[in-house]
């Protein structure tokens, strides 16, 4: 049986999320609900052709390329976030970055197709890819097949959960208003990154107090972590 030496991939598209940088991305599709994405199919993958019947699922499979970390190549093991960033497993026991043809995949709920004159654009909540992000497949999620409730998970048997939660101080809810027009729902798209933590898994007890900033869309958010609460102090846009 002749093997395939290599076959050439090219994107059908990429994402548009609220996500410009990797740091404060979910680390799992479904976790920060708030996040409205689309996919923008380009050329002849924007064709409309090309998503007839997909408004009649429900639910979306997404493969795409880790963009950010193609560069740096892969390893057989990795440090999942989960097991606190020190334990190391097998690349293919974990749904690391650093994958040897770094293809992730994601399901997705499916808000709506839209069509120009240049694009189609797949509207998707709960997104965890970066803006930028290139998409290289799009595929119904098949309930009947694909959900297997008895499944055994391992070292990721269930949903990530933080005891932190988030306030904000008087003078970030006052910059919170100055953007609630043109971001609605702003605030608890805040609330749902910090709830996951984004700070590095094994450096959390060494960097208690510390000021983190994080971009979500075009605006800089400033927190820090004290007293197991996320204190946001301040929200602002480069103009």
């Amino acid at each position: 049986m002749a093997q395939l030496q290599s076959h050439r991939i090219e994107p059908i598209g990429y994402v548009e999320s609220p996500y410009p940088q990797k740091f404060a991305v979910p680390r799992q599709p479904g976790l920060v609900t708030a996040a409205v994405a689309s996919i923008r199919l380009q050329g002849p993958y924007a064709h409309p052709d090309c998503v007839r019947e997909l408004s009649t699922f429900s639910h979306i499979w997404v493969l795409f390329l880790f963009s950010e970390t193609l560069a740096s190549g892969w390893k057989p093991l990795v440090r999942p976030p989960r097991l606190g960033g020190n334990v190391r497993t097998g690349v293919f026991a974990s749904r690391a970055t650093y994958r040897p043809n770094g293809i992730g995949m994601s399901v997705v709920p499916l808000q709506g197709i839209r069509h120009t004159s240049s694009a189609t654009y797949i509207d998707v909540l709960g997104s965890d890819w970066v803006d930028g992000t290139p998409v290289i497949d799009i595929k119904p999620y098949l309930p009947y097949a694909e959900a297997i409730p008895q499944a055994i998970a391992g070292y990721a048997d269930s949903r990530p959960t933080s005891a932190l939660t988030t306030v904000f101080t008087q003078e970030a809810q006052h910059q919170l208003g100055q953007f609630e027009a043109e971001y609605p729902q702003l605030a608890l798209l805040i609330e749902q990154v910090l709830a996951q933590d984004p700070r590095p898994a094994y450096k959390k007890q060494e960097h208690q107090n510390k000021v983190y900033g994080m971009t979500l869309y075009d605006i800089n958010i400033q927190w820090r972590v004290e007293n197991e609460q996320n204190i946001v102090m301040s929200i602002s846009k480069d103009f």
